[in-house]
């Protein structure tokens, strides 16, 4: 069978009139914005069922049925997902484009099915199980209704062994429920459920079908949020909570709001604010940023406004510039959340805070200006040396131009001079031979610009648990050439926390140590994600890099840049510099 591609899916799901395929077989009235109607499905002559058009979904409040217009068709008609499309799509008159003939069905067809069953059996939990009180009563603490979160798909797993048998008595294979991520393997060897004891989010593909959960635990333990595992349908780093549904609102907008959390959606799209989305509890990644940049030239990033969401927000905002999206950031009041500022004054509380939201760049100018880090030479230089990474993240050519006006107009600096900072002087450079001299350039006064990758590591899993738990998983040590350098690093892995001087260290080692903790003290740095993420990529990708002069074929030297500078975007400016540095210098008079 031909694929039907996922931007017509879309375009057919926005052109539907839900309305008028369900009221066919059902007799709908208008009530409000909404349409009522007995239910097709539990039967009844009680007007329980709704069709809600600016949604384009149904659901019952009795038997709490739901869907989209293609799942109407799908339980109703009986037709599978591409018939129920192509249906849909002659109503509305949308020619369809195929793609190229599969051998063969969809293999990942058998995991989306086992989610959805999945979702309708935890949605029903949600409402009709005595132990899921405990769910709904924290929801009800949040100002959710179980309407509001029927609406939304929200499930409950509950403790015990119930969702295994009730998922064999509707016939999935345990071998599909593994590989859809809804069971995993424990320590004694034995096959449970992934989400015990937790309040589920559904996350959605593209097409609307769900791919996955985030689980937020109601009990005492770790971790609080809990995503499904990687899998041939879910990829946390590369879905969104909501975007199937806000996809629309962005593309009319167009703009998106980012926010940190489910609860925060959820809050947003009561109060009116429909093109809002959120990662899956990690840093936005470049496919996601990808994703957005498809919908939207503009972001607002509505982040906490403590240490860590500061963080966050110009990891993200950063990571937005990359690729040509233009981004604002949203200042909440300290100690709000957009899920408590909402809650607690309405849409109202949030209309000034978008309307005030300013470019990422002058945030950040911002921030430093109030702690006084452009009074005086000195102070310049470090403020300069955290507003580098967003300039050079702006991949837009008037951006950044407008970037190095307005920084060398705010620290009374030739532009000229600032240009060749951010390109010519990049801190993306090899690491010097020596442990001794690479470590005279982590210090950020006259020499931070100049920093090894090697030594920005060391910084970042210095900084935080966050970057060296990353590190542990990305970085092996083996990649950092310098033996000092690499026997630094492997015992800040080693060391119960990062900020204790791990034991054993050679005396050049332990100066090491201390002279970069006593730069990240004096200088903490809100840009740790960049530098973690800049020296990360430039360490992993350094040895496929230098291999592609021993490539004879051309041909095959493009191919393998290509593909490095797809995934290592960063790597492959330091690339640029070093190669720059490698070429010999002319002789004058030639």
């Amino acid at each position: 069978m031909s694929m039907i591609p996922d931007e017509t899916v879309e375009q057919v799901r926005d052109s539907a009139d839900i309305v008028g395929i369900i009221s066919e077989s059902v007799e709908l009235k208008r009530t409000g914005a909404d349409y009522r109607g007995p239910c097709p499905f539990h039967g009844g002559k009680g007007r329980n069922f709704a069709v809600i058009p600016k949604k384009g979904r149904y659901y019952c409040f009795v038997c709490h049925e739901s869907g989209d217009v293609f799942s109407w068709l799908m339980k109703r008609l009986g037709m599978d997902y591409p018939t129920a499309v192509r249906d849909v799509a002659r109503r509305t008159g949308i020619v369809i484009p195929e793609r190229a003939e599969r051998a063969g069905p969809d293999p990942r067809e058998p995991l989306f099915e086992a989610v959805a069953v999945a979702h309708d059996w935890f949605a029903r939990q949600l409402l009709e199980r005595s132990d899921a009180k405990v769910a709904r009563e924290y929801l009800e603490g949040r100002d959710i209704s179980l309407e509001t979160a029927a609406l939304h798909g929200l499930g409950y797993a509950p403790v015990g062994k119930a969702f295994l048998a009730a998922m064999a008595e509707l016939g999935v294979k345990d071998q599909v429920l593994l590989e859809a991520g809804l069971t995993g393997a424990r320590d004694d060897g034995s096959v449970g459920p992934r989400f015990r004891g937790r309040l589920l989010f559904p996350i959605h593909d593209l097409r609307g079908r769900v791919a996955g959960f985030g689980g937020r635990l109601l009990g005492p333990g770790e971790p609080k949020y809990l995503n499904s595992p990687e899998s041939a349908i879910f990829h946390k780093g590369k879905q969104l909570y909501n975007l199937h549904q806000a996809r629309g609102a962005i593309r009319k907008e167009e703009s998106v709001i980012l926010v940190e959390g489910y609860f925060d959606v959820l809050r947003l799209v009561l109060a009116g604010v429909e093109h809002v989305v959120a990662p899956l509890g990690t840093a936005l990644t470049p496919d996601q940023a990808i994703l957005l940049k498809r919908l939207a030239p503009t972001a607002t990033l509505l982040y906490d406004s403590d240490q860590a969401g500061l963080r966050a927000t110009f990891r993200a905002g950063d990571e937005l510039l990359r690729h040509a999206i233009r981004v604002r950031v949203a200042t909440l009041p300290p100690g709000e959340d957009p899920d408590t500022l909402v809650r607690g004054g309405g849409a109202a509380a949030l209309e000034p805070i978008l309307r005030d939201a300013m470019d990422l760049l002058e945030r950040k100018i911002q921030l430093l200006d109030q702690k006084g880090w452009f009074e005086g030479v000195e102070h310049q230089r470090d403020a300069l040396d955290r507003l580098l990474p967003t300039i050079r993240a702006a991949a837009d050519p008037a951006m950044r131009e407008l970037y190095l006006s307005a920084v060398a107009r705010k620290i009374d600096m030739r532009k000229d001079v600032l240009e060749h900072d951010v390109i010519g002087a990049s801190p993306l450079r090899t690491a010097p031979p020596r442990a001794t001299q690479a470590f005279d350039n982590i210090r950020p006064r006259a020499h931070s610009h100049s920093m090894s990758p090697d030594i920005q590591l060391l910084k970042a899993v210095l900084a935080s648990d966050e970057w060296r738990e990353k590190a542990r998983h990305e970085v092996a040590p083996a990649l950092i050439e310098d033996l000092q350098l690499r026997e630094l690093y492997e015992a800040i892995l080693k060391a119960e926390h990062p900020s204790q001087l791990p034991d054993g260290l050679s005396d050049v080692a332990q100066s090491m140590w201390t002279r970069l903790k006593e730069d990240l003290d004096r200088l903490p740095s809100p840009d740790m994600g960049s530098t973690y993420d800049q020296a990360a990529q430039i360490l992993c990708a350094k040895p496929a890099y230098l291999k592609i002069d021993g490539l004879t074929d051309p041909g095959e030297r493009g191919r393998v840049r290509a593909d490095l500078r797809a995934r290592f975007p960063q790597a492959d400016q330091w690339y640029v510099y070093w190669k720059a540095g490698k070429r010999p210098k002319r002789a004058k008079g030639t």
